[in-house]
């Protein structure tokens, strides 16, 4: 997948950011939870995963796990 062409997706908030990349992947939030939960030993579900995107408390180490899960990778860079 191009840089460019998901450029403008780092300007939106985590939920709408993970969102699209399950759209995107054609997966779900019941999916990643039950992947999440797989990958880092913590238990996940549907509800609590859903709730916490909306109330923006996914850490960040919580999402490096989610963009690996979801096939992408975060970076950094200046400006």
């Amino acid at each position: 997948m191009s840089r460019m062409k998901y450029n403008h997706l780092m300007e939106l908030d985590a939920n709408t950011q993970i969102r699209t990349f399950l759209t995107i992947k054609g997966s779900n939030i019941t999916k990643l939870a039950k992947l999440l939960s797989e990958r880092t030993g913590k238990k996940y579900t549907r509800q609590n995963l859903s709730n916490r995107l909306r109330a923006g408390t996914i850490r960040y180490d919580e999402m490096l796990v989610i963009a690996n899960i979801l096939g992408f990778k975060i970076t950094i860079e200046e400006k």
